[in-house]
């Protein structure tokens, strides 16, 4: 056990139950932390907005505001410094490679028990990666998913989120509203994100992180994502 006051977590996952039993694992390995929650992806990035001073973000895949590796991403492009962790009940090999080639500094399976949880925090904690133990990676991935997933880093922050949420449907004007800049802005980071990304268009790009995130892309947004 690590005594630590001065650690600060951040458990991000919607389920309150399971960050309860996060907050329980932590709270065993590193004692006297500092430990914040957020329900949704709006809730971390204005807990990190307020004290980006952050150990570590045990971070989950699938919450309100984020949608595959999206959050993971932002996070990684943003906040570089600070460790993220996945812990997901998706636990594919591809999710998992994806997971560290984008960045993540471990992956915690949902499946297993909080001893295990414990472990692997208390790894993480200090400064290793942790994977599930009977894991091979060894194999190659899709060239496709790699080229893309290539390109997908290379987005900066604000195009990350601009991204997210042109995947949610929403218009331009809409976007430039909630990041509180100008519609013109929001064209010119749409216009890079297709250069980025080597698609022609905004729905090209929705698919384009779609795949990489194993999520069907649906249909019905096409009218509101060719305006």
């Amino acid at each position: 056990m690590t005594a630590a006051a001065s650690t600060h977590l951040v458990i991000a996952d919607d389920h309150p139950l399971f960050r309860d039993a996060l907050r329980q694992a932590v709270s065993s390995v590193v004692i006297s932390a500092r430990i914040d929650e957020a329900g949704s992806f709006a809730d971390l990035t204005a807990l990190l907005g307020q004290d980006s001073d952050v150990d570590l973000v045990l971070l989950d895949l699938s919450m309100p505001g984020i949608s595959g590796f999206s959050g993971l991403i932002y996070l990684r492009a943003q906040y570089p410094a600070i460790p993220v962790v996945i812990v997901s009940a998706s636990d594919d090999v591809a999710t998992i490679r994806s997971s560290l080639d984008f960045g993540a500094s471990g992956f915690i399976p949902k499946r297993f028990g909080v001893d295990t949880l414990r472990d692997a925090i208390g790894k993480v904690m200090a400064g290793e990666v942790w994977i599930p133990p009977d894991l091979d990676l060894s194999a190659p991935g899709d060239p496709e998913m790699t080229q893309l997933r290539d390109r997908l880093i290379t987005l900066t922050p604000q195009q990350v989120r601009v991204l997210m949420m042109l995947s949610e449907g929403l218009l331009n004007k809409q976007i430039a509203y909630e990041l509180g800049v100008s519609e013109a802005t929001i064209k010119a980071h749409v216009s890079a994100i297709l250069q980025k990304l080597g698609v022609e268009s905004r729905t090209q790009a929705v698919i384009a992180a779609a795949k990489i995130s194993g999520n069907q892309w649906r249909p019905g947004e096409a009218q509101a994502l060719q305006r």
